[in-house]
């Protein structure tokens, strides 16, 4: 029997409604945002993920699924989706156009690593991107919206909060974090003894608990802010507050990714065990230009689908749509006639088998559906159906042609 690979499961049956029923919600809360739907390929040239998500990343270093194709390209199956929607919003020159850009997107990614329970090696995020608003306003309507989100799932979280700065105060930051990571560089992991020179800010990022236990004394981003930057950290922090949005400050916050800057933003949840984020965000006002655009501020986030799957409170569902069944071989065509008339309009399921009543309400009952129709030798002579409501348990006989 061939199973699937590690890592990379089947969508099915209770799992297959939680999974729509997100995408649906994400979807129309989005819309109602002023978003648009944008869809971009699986497969990548690998240098867009070196230098947009940085070589510095174990997303690029470890995890990636990398090859080269039969056409001598060095490519990779996405490992996500941000850098892929600003490829496509610089190759379709949208940077230069100028305005305002809003898109989401939702679909697969891919990396190599340990799976557990709420990561895979292929997985599925709904994500938001927001081009050409320079305004920590646009910071807090993504925030908003990724709430409004977890809300309207029923899932509850804490949201984090860090800002990481830009190119006018990181430079000095970075100085004295360096710093301050040579004066402990001998107790620290070997990840982050390789971060320090590629991305010394990432340190803080580290999951080892005795670096952790170090970085409790290492000097905090937001004491080492520019006038600007603090400007809109304060902002944003009122904003939350007047919408009633609660946060906590998380100095050690910093994001998985090389291209964020300023705003930087975390959902949390203690009801997922140790791999407690669920939505992650901020904003990367530098990366179109790293990818050969034209500077374009910009600002979004993701949400790992199946990290929140069971923590989806999903609604009460009702029963919907038609049955149609035959209790005679000779009714099984009039009853797909119908049923094809009557799909132009209604949800229709079908059994192509004759049975009697009881069964054909079990079939009914088996697809939820709202009503139970049926078509015997009486029917047939007498050009009616015998519909029955499963909700409201009342049955009755029409005319073929009314129902």
């Amino acid at each position: 029997m061939i199973s699937s690979l590690r890592g990379m499961n089947d969508i099915l049956a209770e799992d297959y409604e939680r999974f729509t029923y997100f995408i649906n919600t994400a979807t129309e809360v989005a819309k109602k945002y002023g978003f648009h739907f944008i869809q971009t390929p699986l497969l990548e040239e690998t240098a867009l993920f070196k230098r947009s998500v940085g070589e510095s990343s174990d997303i690029v270093g470890k995890e990636m699924y990398q090859f080269i194709d039969k056409g001598e390209n060095d490519v990779c199956l996405r490992p996500e989706g941000t850098a892929g929607v600003v490829r496509a919003f610089v190759q379709k020159k949208l940077d230069k156009a100028g305005g305002t850009h809003r898109f989401y997107y939702h679909g697969p990614m891919f990396r190599y690593e340990r799976p557990q329970k709420g990561r895979l090696r292929q997985f599925h995020q709904f994500g938001v991107e927001s081009f050409g608003v320079d305004s920590v306003y646009e910071d807090a309507s993504m925030i908003m919206m990724a709430s409004d989100i977890l809300k309207a799932l029923g899932i509850g979280y804490r949201l984090q909060l860090n800002s990481l700065g830009d190119q006018n105060c990181m430079p000095a930051y970075r100085h004295n974090l360096i710093n301050f990571i040579e004066s402990c560089e001998d107790e620290i992991c070997e990840d982050c003894q390789r971060r320090k020179i590629t991305n010394p800010i990432r340190v803080l990022d580290c999951k080892n608990e005795k670096c952790q236990s170090l970085y409790v004394n290492a000097p905090k981003l937001l004491d080492n802010l520019c006038a600007g930057c603090q400007s809109d950290f304060d902002k944003l922090k009122i904003i939350l507050d007047q919408n009633d949005i609660k946060y906590e400050i998380d100095t050690n916050l910093v994001r998985g990714l090389d291209y964020y800057s300023k705003t930087a933003f975390e959902f949390v949840s203690d009801n997922i065990g140790s791999q407690s984020a669920i939505t992650g965000g901020g904003r990367y006002d530098r990366l179109v230009e790293f990818l050969d655009g034209k500077a374009t501020p910009a600002v979004g986030f993701a949400m790992g689908i199946e990290r929140l799957m069971e923590l989806i409170v999903m609604p009460e569902v009702k029963r919907e749509g038609y049955y149609l069944g035959a209790m005679d071989d000779e009714a099984i065509d009039i009853v797909v006639g119908l049923a094809h008339k009557k799909r132009q309009n209604e949800k229709v399921n079908v059994e192509y088998k004759s049975k009697n009543l009881k069964n054909h309400l079990k079939g009914a009952d088996k697809v939820n559906a709202r009503f139970c129709c049926v078509i015997g030798t009486n029917e047939m002579n007498e050009g009616t159906i015998w519909v029955k409501d499963l909700e409201n348990k009342t049955e009755e006989i029409i005319k073929m042609e009314a129902f």
